[in-house]
């Protein structure tokens, strides 16, 4: 029998009456090794697949220790993080006059200031997209400026605290930046009208660093449908999805290695952009329909043609997107967030789900889910639900990760084709 790797994890934690008590952990298999297409330490028997986290006594806390653990053991990958956003809003852009360490609760909004960097140690997340965005009232204008301005933020916060961030623009590089204990950081761009329908401004976001792109934001571009135009008594142009061009630029990006994000698009937009991906496409941050049936989210039957593509819908924690008609309830708590987990998998697989809270772009909150803080509670959640390590961490990151990998690897193959075509 081959030998597996025992790594004892001594974790202290505060409890009731203030003093503190130290729990042990078994941690099979150290760490995630980014050269491993399966992400299994040597160490590790193949068919494991998996750092297994077991607690060695019974508490009431046990289902978090056990969350906590998950996630240490791969990395959490959030889908969508408006922070950009907020220093646009309350700091005018300045990174360098604001403290990432401070709660930013107490100076900018009590509500919608939901990250710092203390917030996200005790939330373990292991990578982001961090989304740029721009009003829709800048297209036709000065699109452009505006979304430079917001990739410039994003690489200053990631400059001013290379302790806790790294620059990532590679699926490997997500697991390099765990196993150097940062948080990855990766750039996505919330919104089609920011390319003012240039390919070649698609291009030098590209070479910019953006890794993902969503169609639309609320509102349509000249070549895209936004999600708007399937409320009932709306009365603006439809385009009926994806025009053209805008299949054109789903090609584009394909060829260049981004993903595809059909987050905030119409249903009709949704289903054409994936029959024309031949790469896995991401819901970067919606929920199920069925569940809430917001036209943010996603409709069963784009859901099965998620789970043909290979894809993944990241779930999100705004709460108006969590509970709505038909679910009547007065509030969203975690446990309905978790709802909406267990639906997307158990109508197409553990395979096509993941994380995209939506953090800093939202002006309310789930209850239990208020901040960065907070994903290990809804991990307990489902740990107490019944989910196991591999899931979790197929939900966590790793679904993700296939995802970008598969983007990459199409990529390289137009590549090879365009030099077999004009270079041969």
């Amino acid at each position: 029998m081959s030998q597996v790797l025992m790594l004892t994890v001594l974790v202290m934690f505060q409890i009731g009456d203030g003093s503190h008590v130290n729990k042990r952990f078994i941690l099979v298999g150290d760490k995630v090794d980014p050269n491993n297409e399966n992400n299994v330490t040597n160490s590790t028997p193949v068919q494991t697949n998996l750092s297994t986290c077991v607690s060695s006594q019974n508490s009431s806390s046990s289902y978090l220790d056990r969350a906590k653990c998950v996630l240490d053991s791969y990395p959490l990958i959030d889908g969508h993080n408006d922070l950009s956003e907020l220093f646009r809003t309350y700091a005018n852009n300045s990174v360098y006059g604001t403290d990432l360490y401070s709660d930013l609760r107490l100076t900018w909004d009590p509500i919608e200031a939901q990250t710092d960097i203390p917030k996200l140690k005790a939330g373990k997340l292991g990578a982001q997209f961090w989304s740029s965005w721009v009003t829709c009232g800048s297209q036709y204008k000065d699109v452009i400026r505006m979304t430079m301005d917001q990739l410039d933020v994003i690489k200053n916060i990631i400059r001013k605290y290379p302790e806790v961030f790294k620059y990532v623009s590679t699926s490997q590089g997500i697991l390099e930046s765990f196993n150097e204990g940062k948080i990855g950081s990766m750039i996505g761009l919330e919104g089609g009208h920011s390319i003012d329908s240039s390919l070649g401004v698609l291009r030098m976001y590209y070479e910019l660093g953006v890794r993902y792109m969503t169609l639309t934001h609320s509102c349509n571009t000249p070549w895209a449908d936004n999600w708007h135009v399937d409320e009932p008594g709306y009365n603006g142009t439809i385009l009926g999805g994806l025009t053209p061009f805008g299949k054109k630029v789903v090609q584009e990006m394909n060829r260049l290695g981004m993903i595809v994000d059909l987050a905030h698009v119409s249903k009709k937009t949704m289903i054409d952009a994936i029959k024309v991906s031949v790469a896995p496409v991401i819901f970067s941050h919606s929920s199920a329909f069925r569940l809430c049936g917001h036209h943010r989210n996603v409709p069963d039957d784009v859901l099965y043609l998620t789970k043909a593509n290979n894809g993944v819908v990241m779930v999100n924690f705004y709460d108006k997107f969590v509970v709505c008609p038909p679910n009547n309830k007065p509030t969203a708590e975690l446990t309905d967030v978790a709802d909406h987990i267990e639906y997307i998998r158990d109508i197409i697989g553990v395979d096509h789900v993941g994380i995209g809270a939506d953090y800093d772009g939202i002006p309310s909150v789930t209850h239990g889910l208020e901040d960065v803080s907070k994903y290990p509670d809804l991990f307990a959640e489902l740990i107490r639900r019944g989910w196991s390590d591999l899931d979790l961490q197929k939900l966590a990151g790793r679904n993700v990760v296939r995802v970008f990998r598969k983007v990459e690897e199409y990529t390289v193959i137009a590549i090879n084709r365009f030099e077999t075509v004009y270079h041969p």
